[in-house]
């Protein structure tokens, strides 16, 4: 059995929440010195452990409970009951400019951060060429923080929690507001820390990522542990569980959103224009989403996810994403994804269509795994992997 790394034991976590203070000494004296308060509970009762080298995943809606966990794991707030046991050399990454003082330059920054993380000066001055690059500021490495944009004072953050060598880091949704590449290479990293047998403990609202990076989820609702396991089964019951109208479709597949818009149907076509129930390695078809608006609805962006059967992420497009944004839809239709060919390799699939408006936060339908469907063997005779690059060989002898 692995080591364990982090363990929380009956945690519990209040805060007081006042609805009138007593500002003046006269107000003080008319209620009888009487404040107006409650206890909040913000965790309650909360156990779970995590193994050296897991990734992590705590999820769950605004207020849950999760980030006051994390704040707890981190030792920044002390809980009421329970017991935390946090083992190797920890780092965190909680919220925006956690750390920095915005009066200072980034480097002044760098060296503040890094100290208060346990570095010393002389190995934060090895590193810091590293940190820089990293995150990408160099140019501005010398001007007050309190100019920076917020993607570049998340990527100085992160780079400096990464670059102490944590044995165990912990991350909130403060990623999310990086780029596309940075986010990318924060992936990268990630999968480097946990293939060196790291610990990651990562809150985050993005089900894709938390499904891509975690062993484990954890999901909290409020303040309390609804549900502890592998990610895809925890993620489905999360999602199934939230969203406006949840409901189970005439499959018996979960559904869920508000419903101004719905997803009635999707079809596989194959290359001569006729529906399918099979698509084939290397050779063209479309993915038709026939959807049906109640009443008229602004750029609403259509999306679907496609996973394996055994839940493993294949790839999530958008309309959005290519430009594809219509005005205003109402009434009846449907969307083509056109596949020029299919770089699937042969296996079973699952798709999920979704419709949301231009924000992608709010849900007017949201069908999981509602089609699945074989891809067969076809040109390409490649039988490792989920996709194809139908890649042309050319061999040149130099002799």
């Amino acid at each position: 059995m692995a080591e364990r790394a982090v363990l929380a034991e009956n945690v519990s976590k209040k805060f007081r929440l006042f609805h009138e203070r007593n500002n003046s000494l006269k107000a003080t004296i008319m209620r009888g010195r009487r404040v107006v308060a409650e206890d909040f509970w913000a965790v309650r009762d909360v156990s779970f452990e995590v193994p050296t080298g897991q990734t992590f995943g705590l999820i769950g809606e605004n207020g849950s409970g999760k980030s006051t966990m994390l704040k707890c794991l981190t030792r920044i707030l002390r809980p009421e009951t329970g017991r935390i046991e946090v083992r190797g050399k920890v780092s965190s990454l909680l919220e925006l400019g956690s750390g920095f003082h915005p009066e200072l330059s980034g480097r002044e920054n760098v060296f503040l951060n890094g100290a208060i993380l346990g570095l010393s000066q002389k190995e934060l001055r090895r590193r810091f060429d590293t940190i820089v690059e990293y995150a990408g500021v160099g140019a501005f490495i010398d001007e007050p923080v309190k100019n920076y944009s917020s993607g570049m004072y998340v990527r100085l953050g992160f780079s400096v929690a990464i670059n102490v060598d944590p044995e165990v880091l912990l991350v909130d949704e403060v990623l999310a507001v990086g780029d596309e590449g940075f986010q990318r290479k924060c992936n990268e990293k990630f999968a480097d820390m946990k293939a060196d047998g790291r610990t990651i403990i990562l809150v985050s609202h993005s089900m894709g990522s938390v499904q891509n990076m975690c062993d484990r989820v954890a999901w909290f609702d409020h303040g309390r542990l609804r549900e502890i396991g592998g990610a895809r089964e925890v993620i489905e019951h999360y999602t199934g569980s939230v969203g406006g109208d949840n409901r189970s479709d005439e499959s018996g597949h979960p559904r869920w959103g508000s419903g101004e818009g719905q997803i009635t149907k999707v079809e596989l076509i194959d290359a001569d224009g006729c529906p399918t129930d099979r698509l084939v390695s290397g050779v063209p078809a479309t993915i038709r989403l026939h959807y049906e608006m109640h009443e008229p609805i602004a750029q609403p962006i259509f999306s679907f996810y496609l996973a394996t059967i055994n839940g493993q992420p294949v790839s999530g497009p958008n309309t959005r994403s290519y430009g594809c944004v219509p005005d205003k839809l109402d009434g009846p239709g449907h969307v083509d994804v056109c596949l020029e060919r299919v770089n699937l390799l042969p296996g079973t699939y699952e798709l999920t269509p979704v419709l949301t408006d231009i924000t992608m936060m709010k849900v007017f339908d949201y069908r999981q795994n509602l089609l699945r469907f074989d891809v067969e063997r076809g040109a390409s005779g490649e039988d490792w992997g989920v996709a194809t690059l139908l890649p042309r060989w050319e061999i040149i002898s130099e002799d």
